[in-house]
């Protein structure tokens, strides 16, 4: 009974992060030469990352959004929950799904992953997974964590060194992060989800490619498939820990 209103509870707030990620992304979601935006359709200052409260006349569903990320959100926070159980590091898991979920949206929009997200986000889960690593009952390592993120980060950063069209600057900054996560519960992980992602990127890439919509040199938005890979490489290990 108890794993069960876990897993509600990080549902319910999975949908509650994820209703307010549509205004977010308007904000992040702008060509890379273009400075983040500062209004609303309607011209009313959009204050902060989450944009504040929803202008009562604004008309553009940009700018309210839509349910899908406050259900993917959902979907992703209850799947964590149900792998990782009550252990410690599930608040931290919790804290984070949403900023993937805004990344992903944002890159899926206009192949940018933002510097203000992407940035903090391993130096913010090491220091929150260190806190877990302080708690009773906790399944993984921060040390490895720690490995993991220059392993991971290291690792895009070379791709990217060798071919800078196909590897995005960004894809590396969000590899930092993920490396982080995947390290907690050791290299399987970290080679699981590193692979995993790749697999789903080429997957997509080569179903485009197939329908004719893309050519072999098409560049499409990988940080979708990096978290996507991540998640999956997540759930895996916390199962197994």
């Amino acid at each position: 009974m108890g794993s069960w209103l876990l897993v509600l509870g990080a549902a319910l707030w999975g949908a509650a992060a994820g209703a307010l990620l549509p205004r977010a992304a308007y904000r992040f979601a702008v060509p890379a030469d273009e400075p983040w935006r500062e209004r609303c359709p309607s011209g009313h200052p959009i204050r902060g990352w989450l944009g504040g409260a929803r202008c009562a006349d604004c008309p553009a569903p940009a700018a309210s959004g839509s349910a899908a990320p406050a259900l993917v959100t959902a979907v992703t926070c209850a799947g964590l929950a149900a792998a990782t159980g009550a252990r410690p590091e599930l608040a931290v898991w919790l804290l984070l799904a949403p900023v993937g979920v805004l990344l992903a949206v944002v890159d899926l929009r206009v192949q940018r992953l933002p510097d203000p997200l992407t940035l903090p986000l391993a130096a913010t889960a090491l220091a929150l997974l260190g806190l877990a690593a302080l708690l009773p009952d906790h399944a993984g390592h921060w040390l490895t964590a720690l490995y993991g993120t220059l392993a991971l980060g290291g690792g895009y950063c070379a791709l990217h060194r060798v071919n800078p069209s196909g590897m995005g600057f960004g894809d590396v900054k969000l590899a930092f992060g993920m490396g982080t996560a995947l390290g907690w519960y050791g290299w399987p992980t970290v080679l699981l989800g590193a692979f995993l992602g790749f697999l789903l990127g080429a997957l997509y890439g080569g179903a485009l490619v197939l329908a004719r919509r893309a050519g072999r040199g098409t560049a499409i938005p990988f940080g979708p498939f990096l978290l996507a890979g991540a998640l999956a490489g997540l759930l895996v290990g916390a199962r197994a820990a």
